[in-house]
């Protein structure tokens, strides 16, 4: 089998860089293997344009949700599925600064801070709101959705290896890479946190993070709205709700602990007046940097290994218009955006 681009991985980073080398014309052999608790299907996929105590902007956020919300509907149309949500944030105010902060703002972004609700009327049954509320628009992706959709798309097309790539069959030649019995002129990790296994890639400056989050129903509760206070709700259909997530950077394994579960449920408390019930636990390891953006490129030694990786828990966002960018480079040598390009690390 010859293919242009072998594609390690099949997360969001991996799903969008395979759909866009495809769209380009590419011919492209993803290998992954399934897991179940992988950061992409733990995540819930949330789109939030602000972030912050200061309520900041997130980085070139409008030029990344236009092309995001458009390549989500296409895939959608493509795939005969449904995944992509716009629907509001319901930011409940934990404090009178942030209550502050956010009204300041509300003049500086108008089509993205949508009011301040002074008395949160909307969910003052179920929701600890003395503060208020502000209304941010954003969206979700359904990952668990979208991901196992491409993924039956790649199947039926025979260009899915189902395993997990063994770097010991990779075998670098003189114009390309072999895996078994493929040749591909290119290929490119993106495996999320375990691309930093690879002894290619260990001189980045990973900086990985464990996320734990609960599966909670809560009777009588239901909306469309994301709601955030320290813990984010996700709806998930009736009353059930994603909920998180914690943040931990010296605990590396995937399984679910007791102490982040307690975290979670103080959050939780904090936010709601009515009972809840945990019907489930996830954790997984998100991939980032300590530059806090994604990478992407060949390597300046190797050109036929590439990246493409580290979106941390911006991957819904980021990754349909990063994918775009990187073939835009690979195909047509288009310049790389300096903070992702992973030759920037090789000049520090």
């Amino acid at each position: 089998m010859q293919v242009d681009y072998i594609i390690v991985g099949q997360g969001i980073a991996g799903t969008m860089l395979s759909w866009h080398l495809l769209k380009a014309g590419q011919t492209v052999l993803v290998v992954d293997a399934p897991k179940e608790n992988s950061a992409s299907l733990v995540a819930a996929g949330v789109i939030n344009p602000v972030s912050g105590r200061r309520l900041e902007l997130g980085w070139l956020y409008e030029t990344f949700y236009t092309y995001a919300a458009g390549c989500y509907r296409d895939m959608e149309q493509q795939l005969q599925s449904s995944f992509f949500t716009e629907r509001d944030i319901w930011m409940v105010m934990p404090s009178e600064q942030l209550r502050t902060a956010f009204r300041e703002r509300l003049p500086q972004f108008p089509a993205l801070l949508k009011g301040y609700e002074p008395d949160a009327a909307k969910y003052a049954p179920w929701l600890d709101q003395p503060f208020g509320a502000g209304v941010v628009g954003g969206a979700t992706v359904q990952l668990n959705a979208l991901i196992p959709a491409w993924k039956q798309r790649l199947k039926d097309s025979g260009i899915l290896l189902d395993e997990r790539l063994d770097p010991a069959n990779l075998i670098e030649t003189t114009d390309g890479v072999t895996y078994r019995n493929v040749q591909a002129r290119r290929v490119i990790f993106c495996e999320g946190a375990a691309v930093g296994a690879h002894p290619w890639f260990s001189g980045l400056r990973w900086l990985p993070s464990k996320g734990e989050v609960l599966m909670v129903r809560i009777p009588g509760f239901e909306t469309a709205d994301i709601i955030k206070r320290s813990i984010t709700l996700v709806p998930q259909g009736g009353d059930l709700y994603w909920a998180g997530a914690t943040f931990a950077w010296t605990d590396p394994d995937e399984l679910p602990t007791p102490a982040q579960r307690d975290k979670l449920e103080e959050g939780l408390r904090q936010l709601l007046k009515v009972p809840y019930e945990v019907v489930g636990q996830l954790a997984a390891i998100r991939p980032s940097l300590q530059e806090r953006r994604p990478v992407m490129g060949m390597l300046p030694d190797r050109p036929s290994i590439g990246i493409f990786n580290g979106m941390g828990t911006k991957g819904s966002s980021l990754a349909p218009y990063m994918a775009a960018h990187f073939t835009t480079h690979l195909e047509e040598n288009v310049p790389l955006l300096k903070e992702v390009d992973i030759k920037e690390y090789f000049k520090k």
